[in-house]
């Protein structure tokens, strides 16, 4: 599957954008923007006479624009990220209030460096090869929160949180097999190339570029035009915007204000080894997952961390593609792989019973029809019974647990299958969600209320047991999956 970016296209696609001045049709949106930063009043035009006299008291501003340097850059990649900041620090409401909720929910910041850690580096290597400001990096903080299989309720995917269509625009293939908005690689790329096109239309102001980068850009140039009309400025903070939009560059730049100074906001960040993390390797065949995490000394759940654009165990028959591992296993992976035998990749084997058919065949084990004919080579749907099959590797994790679980004769329990959590003060859907390692838009539906919905002290939530989610992927089509926590449901079903 192809992963670099034609020169050529990119540049026509800038020049798209800055002489014809084309609306991108699907805005993308974050995938947790209510849960991450919820307040009342999300624009943050006034604050209370308490939240002003905390930040007098605690002189955020000046601290947050101090950059503590620990240790030179070439040993700690956050002290790179603080050396790169540009973006401008400015006073305004909507920033303070962030600021606030960031000294308010301390270990907010050290649960999105858990999860970058993986990804971190490369984000930043492709920043500064690009000459780009380093808080881009902090912007799928903002976006998943780093959370590579993140989905939002309007299908923007990834930790760039791509919709369908502005993923197809910049070139990033959504198939059967795999989404490329999820590869982490691929759609880093994608939204440099995105991010530096729109700071091109809107003449180097990175405000204005990620505003449209959340909203769209043809909702920011009418803003735009709509102030001037009216003899009003038209700089970022001046524009009549979504409300979403409103504070979603506040959100980032307060998040780049407390990555300059953790303490003044009572967290912190660990040290991140200024290095690769992973490394690519090329496979020129169809591959099951579960071998290759075996071979690689990584669990599958380490693997799709790693690979989550993969929305089956295997990838497309007769496809080369790039297996993204850690370093560190690289040098194992390829001893191995050089020992075996191109079929070993495709372990799984069936022989064709009487009345089989490739679509029963298929259905039963969790693939295509289209598929089974590209791995066995079949010119037509004709199979004798006796002969063998060659399952595609996504059928052993899918197969296996379909049969199992609709083998049962009894019903879940509702007593084992589900926890009773009574809402604190200061809880929302999302730190409730981290804690008890759930998807937090799954607990909202398990609940029926929205993500916007306000969270009560006293009230009751039910949290479902995760073996429970993971007989529900392996019950559901193949498909329905992703709407789930990939990574948890793969690694369940597979169990």
């Amino acid at each position: 599957m192809p992963t670099t970016r034609n020169t050529l296209a990119i540049l026509g696609l800038i020049a798209l954008f800055v002489l014809s001045g084309c609306n991108v049709s699907q805005p993308l949106r974050s995938a947790n923007d209510s849960d991450l930063f919820p307040t009342s009043n999300p624009d943050g035009v006034d604050l209370t006479r308490a939240e002003q006299s905390w930040l007098q008291a605690s002189d955020l501003q000046d601290t947050a624009s101090t950059t503590k340097i620990d240790s030179p850059a070439d040993n700690d990649l956050w002290t790179r990220i603080r050396q790169g900041f540009e973006l401008k620090s400015v006073s305004n409401p909507r920033i303070k209030r962030q600021l606030k909720w960031y000294h308010d929910h301390p270990n907010h910041l050290p649960e999105i460096e858990k999860r970058a850690r993986p990804y971190l580096f490369y984000i930043v290597e492709a920043l500064d090869r690009r000459g780009l400001p380093m808080e881009l990096a902090l912007l799928p903080a903002i976006e998943s929160a780093f959370i590579p299989t993140a989905y939002s309720s309007q299908k923007a995917a990834g930790i760039w949180q791509f919709m369908p269509a502005t993923g197809k625009m910049l070139g990033l293939d959504q198939n059967w097999w795999y989404d490329e908005r999820l590869d982490v690689i691929a759609a880093t790329e994608a939204a440099l190339d995105y991010l530096e096109s729109l700071a091109a239309q809107f003449r180097g102001d990175w405000e204005l570029a990620l505003a449209a980068y959340n909203a769209g850009d043809g909702r920011v140039r009418r803003a735009i035009r709509k102030n001037r009309g009216l003899g009003k400025a038209t700089d970022y903070w001046s524009l009549d915007l979504p409300r979403g939009t409103k504070s979603y560059v506040p959100k980032l730049l307060a998040m780049a204000m407390v990555v300059k100074n953790p303490e003044a906001f009572g967290t912190r960040l660990t040290r991140i080894p200024n290095q690769p993390y992973f490394g690519n390797v090329d496979i020129r065949a169809n591959f099951d997952l579960t071998l290759a995490a075996e071979i690689a000394g990584l669990t599958l759940d380490e693997l799709y961390q790693l690979n989550p654009g993969f929305k089956r165990a295997a990838n497309a028959p007769q496809d080369s593609h790039r297996l993204v591992l850690p370093v560190e296993n690289i040098e194992q992976f390829n001893e191995k792989l050089a020992g075996l035998d191109q079929n070993e990749w495709r372990r799984t084997r069936y022989i064709i019973q009487p009345g089989d058919s490739l679509g029963t065949i298929a259905q039963r084990h969790g693939t295509s029809v289209v598929a089974l004919k590209q791995v066995n080579r079949l010119k037509s749907n004709a199979i004798r019974a006796g002969k063998q099959l060659l399952i595609p590797g996504s059928a052993q994790i899918v197969s296996r647990s379909v049969s199992t679980v609709r083998g049962k004769s009894r019903p879940i329990e509702v007593a084992d299958s589900k926890t009773i959590y009574t809402v604190r003060s200061g809880d929302t859907l999302w730190t409730i969600a981290q804690s008890h390692n759930v998807d937090h838009k799954s607990l909202a539906q398990w609940n029926r209320i929205t993500l916007e919905d306000t969270l009560r002290p006293g009230q009751k939530l039910i949290i479902l047991n995760e073996n429970i989610v993971a007989e529900a992927a392996a019950t559901m089509p193949v498909e329905a999956v992703s709407s789930l926590s990939y990574f948890a449901a793969a690694k369940l079903v597979a169990r």
